[in-house]
């Protein structure tokens, strides 16, 4: 794969090491990440990716990130990578620690910052499934985009083994969450709904800016009230009478086509949304 990798404060090649085996973020995931879509060499909603990472890493108690740091990762990496890159992930881990989950002292913690871009694989529409696993919003990582993502490889690897490239998950409450790696837009009675942040779900740039852009251009586009969103509504989709759409920072806004072993049709609403999505994004590559 065609990477562009900095670490240690310089570009590295794909084979050279640039963690300790005792990083924090490799022993107990002890880490916070974001993915930006790049276009022309420039990463999208760099400036909200950033934010949201400096809140992913006050919500797992890391001390302040080094963005200085950062920044200079991002400025190296897509000068070096070029028209190439299709996609940025910028990496904050605990850098060295003990073997357990506890932390050294905060001034002697060292983060580790990696930055790499890469190509990215577009898509039109998306295909999913209901995981048999929920997301727990009592968790202390809910809503935080941390290192620790197992439950998420693993959810994933199920949809993928079924032909689809998300997996949806419940929360504990029984009430629609999100997917792996994507937020979820429902179009019912005449709305696009996306489930509400008590969820558990991730506070996502392309969900943020969605709800944006599509209250400014009119598009009835909403976060819905806690319990508005059961579990069930995916049985409506698959009965024709709802719509499916996902949104992810590189995925954009996805129409659902296929929901379990059922084809389902790409709603109006879904449809205008993602058209509209594109639109602005093109405009404002930091908005």
């Amino acid at each position: 794969m065609d990477l562009t990798i900095w670490a240690g404060g310089r570009l590295r090649a794909p084979e050279d090491p640039v963690l300790t085996a005792v990083d924090h973020g490799v022993t107990v995931g002890d880490g916070v990440f974001e993915t930006c879509s790049v276009q022309g060499g420039v990463a999208f909603a760099l400036t909200r990716h950033l934010a949201r990472l400096e809140r992913s890493a006050r919500g797992m108690g890391m001390p302040p990130l080094p963005l200085d740091e950062v920044r200079e990762g991002v400025a190296a990496v897509l000068a070096a990578a070029g028209d190439h890159a299709g996609r940025l992930r910028i990496t904050v881990t605990g850098g060295p620690g003990p073997m357990g989950s506890h932390r050294y002292a905060p001034a002697e913690q060292r983060p580790t910052v990696v930055v790499v871009a890469g190509p990215a694989a577009t898509m039109d529409v998306s295909r999913a499934v209901r995981s048999p696993w929920v997301r727990n919003e009592r968790s202390p990582l809910a809503g935080l985009k941390t290192t620790s993502y197992g439950e998420n490889v693993v959810a994933l690897a199920h949809a993928r083994a079924r032909g689809a490239d998300e997996a949806l998950l419940a929360d504990t409450r029984g009430r629609l969450c999100e997917g792996t790696g994507s937020n979820v837009l429902v179009e019912v009675g005449g709305e696009l709904l996306t489930p509400s942040l008590e969820t558990g779900a991730l506070a996502g740039v392309t969900r943020e800016l969605l709800l944006l852009w599509g209250g400014e251009a009119g598009l009835p586009v909403r976060e819905a009230a806690a319990g508005e969103l059961p579990w069930e509504v995916l049985d409506e989709v698959t009965a024709g009478r709802a719509h499916l759409a996902l949104t992810g920072s590189i995925r954009n806004v996805t129409p659902v086509v296929r929901l379990d072993d059922v084809d389902v049709a790409a709603g109006p609403l879904s449809l205008a949304a993602q058209r509209l999505f594109a639109q602005r994004a093109a405009e404002d590559l930091d908005p």
